[in-house]
């Protein structure tokens, strides 16, 4: 028990210091290939974030836990949102983009709604069983290939990041390319390397106590391995560096379901238990309300109302699971 706290309070600390890194690479990698802070938050931050996600899903595919690995999935969107935006806004207000708003947050309810469909086969198809089988996980990253022609496609055609980011993300600090690259490589090592320590030791403490593998994935282990999105937009939000706080939870979401989601299932297929549907529910209700949020009050602003509201929210969400085991 005592090398579990260990192992939870280091890996704490590398995940805080891996962010501060990977903010500071990723802000100046954007500035140095003259892209916008959102387009490094929407591939490399919310790619490197994920990284913990694919690991615990990888693992749990093998070691045949499929609750772990879909419910590590859907507990993540719905802490990415609820509680990591809601954390974010509460410190400062975040100004977001219209491709945002358009665009990236609806390919994300695309995403869960595609990951109800497609996981109740039972349902929908009259099928013996349920599962996201080989042919989903295709499926997913065919879609997450679609994504990301639309990112570059972004990419090529920005012409005006110098405006945008002195104007939406505040002055950055430029390094040499090969400090910006080594800051942003150096800081996602930290956040895997932090994110599987502190993920193992708050599993070893929950087995411990007796809790079952769908609640452990869906709290826990969703929490752990969202901590790395946690650690990059609270401090991407303190450098007022909002297009890569919010990039990375939006792409991260995106990324998860598509392509950790995807990679896991082609790997071996995952039977589908119908009880985690409720769960998809809340993960598609959250994201559709991080839309509807961008057109009231002050529009494409999410601020401490906002903020609060989402963290009300988890916080009851987390009572439910409790309660429900």
């Amino acid at each position: 028990m005592a090398l579990d706290i260990l192992a939870i309070i280091i890996g704490l600390v590398i995940l805080i210091l891996g962010a501060e890194g990977l903010v500071r690479g990723a802000s100046s990698l954007a500035s140095k290939l003259k892209i916008s802070a959102l387009i490094i938050g929407l591939t490399v931050v919310s790619f490197g974030t994920s990284a913990p996600e694919l690991t615990v899903n990888i693992l749990a595919a093998v070691n045949d836990s499929p609750d772990l690995a879909i419910g590590n999935i859907v507990g993540s969107n719905i802490a990415n949102i609820l509680l990591i935006l809601g954390i974010t806004a509460l410190i400062t207000s975040m100004k977001v983009k219209r491709s945002t708003v358009w665009k990236e947050i609806p390919f994300a309810i695309l995403g869960v709604v595609l990951l109800l469909v497609m996981g109740n086969d039972l349902f929908f198809d009259g099928a013996l069983i349920s599962d996201i089988g080989r042919t989903d996980g295709i499926a997913l990253l065919a879609f997450m290939g679609i994504f990301m022609y639309y990112v570059f496609g972004l990419a090529r055609h920005d012409r005006t990041a110098a405006a945008e980011m002195s104007e939406d993300t505040g002055e950055i600090k430029e390094y040499p390319m090969i400090a910006s690259i080594g800051l942003t490589l150096a800081g996602l090592t930290g956040l895997v390397i932090g994110g599987r320590l502190l993920v193992n030791g708050a599993i070893d403490i929950a087995e411990a106590a007796g809790l079952s593998e769908a609640l452990i994935g869906l709290t826990i282990v969703a929490i752990g391995t969202s901590l790395p999105e946690l650690a990059t937009s609270v401090v991407a939000a303190l450098k007022k560096q909002a297009d890569i706080a919010i990039g990375n939870v939006v792409g991260s979401n995106i990324f998860n379901i598509f392509f950790v989601l995807g990679t896991t299932s082609v790997i071996l297929p995952l039977p589908f238990s119908s009880a985690i549907n409720i769960d998809i529910g809340v993960a598609i209700l959250s994201t559709v309300l991080l839309f509807f949020f961008m057109f009231i009050g002050r529009r494409r602003q999410l601020g401490r109302p906002e903020g609060a509201i989402f963290l009300g929210l988890y916080i009851v969400y987390m009572v439910y699971l409790v309660m429900r085991g």
